[in-house]
């Protein structure tokens, strides 16, 4: 279906990545945000606050982040699309929430500005250290989609996806943003409502006494119902039969959490979207997400203008991750590069992919700012000299960390 006229502030925009993600929000049908302000994503939850009466969508700061994520679980049910908005310690703290809303198959959006950390970190700066936080932050054995945007065009578009992704595989959706993709102004087109698809929830339609909120259709997602219009939904955090009703026994806990995960790993070619330029002669490849690859761009172009073969990879979707793709690429290619504003987390999934058959070079950046295109370029001639394979994940340090800890040069605030 497309999207409704309503929802759609169509034009074209000079705005922020955070104020696009909530036009995107309303134009993929959101009626319900809940948030507690955090730096650096607050702009995003501003701006729904402010289109959102217009469309007959709803705002709330809630007491914290705790009662926000809570908040939007009970909107889902209660059957309207639902996002929450955070970074950093907020998303923390809503990590146990994230567990139940898997545990009750509850399609809801997470936005994440994320920035440096831990704890208060730099609450004003950027960071990509919350990358396997968003895989494996709550307990137990679950699956959810995160996607990684890196332009505030692109933060309009996967809000949209985001949503869409949330309603189709009955899950909750990250998108795993970052301060200076968050807080970059571009320019942002917003299309007619006409050209916007929207995923609508699939809700159950036989009789309501026959209704089963966790009885799986054959693609492994039940259809919904809404809290309050005479179905019997019992809704628990246990593990739990089709009725909902909690069967603690290590079947049901078998079939159950099976079913959570496949219906996300056996669409896997569905879900993943990635962006590939120049891996058809490749000797090295790029990898990178989020703001990175921005600055990754430069730093291929100059490798190039010396003649190396290098392409570029870039995880649109990071979760659920691209292990057949990677694992196909390391067949191929010499190395990969992995730039991250973190200390190595998507190079290990990198390296865990590539069986020992191509060599991961990481290229940490430890957050309150970005790579210079000069660290991504050294990387890169690093990989093409290196002979041999070199078990485990090869550090590069950036020109900041070798002034730093080789040169021992100061830094005043």
């Amino acid at each position: 279906m497309r999207a409704n006229p309503k929802d759609v502030n169509t034009g074209v925009y000079y705005i922020d990545g955070d104020v696009a993600s909530g036009y995107g929000a309303l134009a993929a049908g959101c009626k319900f945000v809940a948030g507690y302000p955090i730096t650096p994503s607050t702009e995003a939850a501003e701006a729904f606050a402010r289109i959102a009466p217009k469309a007959g969508a709803m705002f709330i700061q809630m007491e914290d982040e705790l009662g926000s994520i809570a908040a939007v679980v009970g909107a889902s049910w209660a059957g309207v699309k639902s996002m929450t908005i955070t970074s950093g310690p907020g998303y923390s703290l809503m990590m146990e929430t994230i567990g139940f809303g898997a545990m009750l198959e509850t399609p809801f959006v997470l936005l994440n500005i994320q920035r440096g950390g831990p704890s208060t970190g730099v609450p004003t700066k950027t960071g990509q250290a919350d990358m396997m936080q968003s895989r494996w932050g709550s307990h137990g054995d679950y699956e959810l989609i995160a996607l990684s945007p890196d332009s505030p065009q692109e933060l309009f578009d996967y809000t949209i996806k985001a949503f869409n992704l949330a309603e189709r595989y009955r899950c909750p959706v990250m998108i795993m943003s970052d301060e200076c993709v968050g807080h970059m102004t571009e320019k942002v087109v917003i299309p007619p409502a006409d050209e916007i698809e929207i995923e609508p929830r699939r809700f159950y339609a036989g009789p309501k006494d026959k209704y089963l909120p966790f009885k799986p259709d054959e693609d492994l997602i039940p259809k919904m119902a809404k809290a309050g219009d005479g179905y019997n939904l019992y809704i628990s955090g246990l593990t739990h039969d089709e009725r909902g009703y909690p069967a603690e026994n290590g079947g049901c806990q078998s079939v159950y959490t099976k079913r959570l995960v496949d219906k996300i790993r056996l669409n896997k070619d569905k879900i993943i979207e990635l962006k590939e330029e120049g891996l058809e002669d490749a000797e090295v490849v790029v990898i990178s997400y989020g703001i990175s690859s921005r600055v990754a761009v430069r730093g291929i172009e100059m490798a190039r203008e010396e003649g190396i073969r290098v392409g570029s990879l870039r995880l649109v979707t990071v979760w659920p991750f691209p292990d057949e793709r990677i694992a196909e690429l390391a067949k191929k290619v010499k190395a990969f590069v992995v730039p991250e504003i973190n200390y190595g987390q998507i190079a290990f999934e990198v390296e865990r992919c590539s069986h020992g058959m191509a060599n991961v070079i990481l290229v940490p950046h430890g957050g309150a700012g970005v790579h210079h295109p000069d660290d991504i370029y050294n990387a890169i001639e690093y990989a093409r000299r290196l002979e041999g394979r070199v078990e485990g994940v090869i550090e590069q340090k950036t020109r900041l960390e070798r002034l730093v800890f080789e040169e021992r040069i100061k830094l005043s605030e």
